[in-house]
């Protein structure tokens, strides 16, 4: 995969992909009808004007549509990374890596993805990432350095996982 033709696709794991379209369908099928409800409850409430309620979910409802426009866009325009075709020599999108934190002597296991669906809090770096792009094309054995807010990170690669 060139890490060139990546900044003009979105590159998503078929996790991240069915994760986005599950949230889609939830905001198009489920969250649009329970708005309505909502709306139709407030504006039953009388006066526009200052009605806080019918304010209230308007606003819910500008940012709905507008999550609902994006997700859209982006699973339209995603490129799935095929797992068959991850490699377990090189760090590219959707491997699973073990690193070794020079400093602290720890173990960190994370899973690259593409930026709509990193999140940090359940071990998923961005490609785009400071941490992600010292990792992409690395091999097992590398040592890659990551500039931090507190300084330069050295972390050893001790094994790519395909999953």
């Amino acid at each position: 995969m060139d890490v060139m033709n990546m900044a003009e696709e979105l590159i998503l794991t078929q996790e991240g992909y069915d994760k986005l379209q599950e949230e889609l369908d939830d905001l198009k099928y489920v969250k649009r009808k329970e708005l309505a409800e909502r709306i139709k409850l407030a504006i039953s409430y009388g006066d526009l004007k200052e009605n806080s309620e019918y304010h209230s979910a308007k606003n819910d409802q500008a940012f709905m549509e507008t999550r609902i426009i994006i997700l859209e866009k982006t699973l339209n325009s995603a490129r799935i990374v095929d797992s068959k075709q991850v490699s377990s020599t090189t760090v590219n999108v959707g491997s699973n890596v073990v690193l070794n934190d020079i400093e602290f002597a720890e173990k960190l296991e994370y899973q690259v993805v593409g930026p709509a669906e990193a999140d940090v809090l359940n071990n998923k770096v961005s490609y785009e990432s400071p941490l992600g792009k010292a990792l992409m094309g690395k091999a097992v054995g590398d040592q890659v350095n990551v500039d931090a807010p507190m300084g330069i990170v050295k972390y050893e690669l001790l094994e790519i996982k395909v999953l």
